[in-house]
């Protein structure tokens, strides 16, 4: 590999598109501003990745450690919390982000372990991550990869790398909004239903309306279940016959 190379986990999609910076790019996927959460215990390399990232019209949250990071992202129990006391608390926990880059080698956390936190939360396993560094070793670019790691990047990072990282981000974002969709569709559908059931039914207004969703009530049995009952005959009856 070169001075600057990049293995990556997933095949890229068919179809590649640039940024697109011009004012016109409003597309409902991308109206939201992307962001980003950058790790890395460099002040340099920090403000470089930072600096990358706004160029490519991306917001940008910068921090120095892994532990760090995860308290941004509230993904802290009380032990580690004790362990990272020496950060202080800026009103960011449970942070939400489009995509995750981080340093490899870091003090404290390393960005391996920093990944594996991070694909055993529930919350953030779909975020795609990836991990930088200054060394080119193979061992540890596959356990990465083999990890969760979208991409492995050997600094120095270039523009032409955060570019190409759009896809991943937007692949998750995408994600999560077919997600959301699913759930307001289905609250909508609840909601109309509830009308209906409303409107079709005033004289048992005061009784719960119906689920959409539960579990349908037994029916009774109808009439064409039930045993065919006779008339009774009476004394007059038998005189008749």
């Amino acid at each position: 590999m070169g001075s600057n190379s990049v293995v990556s986990n997933r095949r890229m999609p068919e179809k590649m598109n640039c940024f697109d910076l011009s004012p016109n790019s409003n597309s409902d996927s991308e109206a939201e501003e992307v962001h980003v959460l950058a790790v890395d215990d460099s002040l340099v390399d920090r403000k470089v990745i930072e600096r990358l990232l706004k160029i490519s019209s991306c917001k940008v949250t910068a921090v120095d450690s892994g532990w760090r990071a995860l308290k941004l992202l509230g993904l802290l129990d009380d032990e580690e919390e004790d362990k990272s006391s020496s950060s202080s608390s800026d009103g960011f926990e449970g942070l939400k982000v489009d995509l995750i880059i981080t340093d490899y080698w870091m003090p404290g956390m390393t960005g391996y372990e920093l990944l594996k936190k991070i694909k055993e939360s529930s919350s953030f396993r779909e975020i795609p991550v990836v991990i930088m560094s200054s060394e080119n070793v193979m061992t540890r670019i596959d356990r990465c990869l083999e990890e969760g790691a979208e991409e492995f990047i050997v600094k120095p990072v270039k523009l032409s790398d955060v570019t190409r990282l759009r896809d991943y981000y937007m692949a998750a974002r995408e994600i999560r909004s077919a997600e959301s969709g699913i759930n307001v569709n289905k609250r909508k559908l609840q909601e109309s239903f509830d009308v209906c059931t409303a409107s079709s039914s005033p004289s048992s207004s005061s009784a719960s309306p119906p689920s959409l969703f539960s579990s349908p009530a037994p029916c009774s049995p109808s009439s064409l279940d039930s045993p065919t009952r006779r008339p009774k005959m009476t004394s007059l009856d038998h005189i008749l016959i």
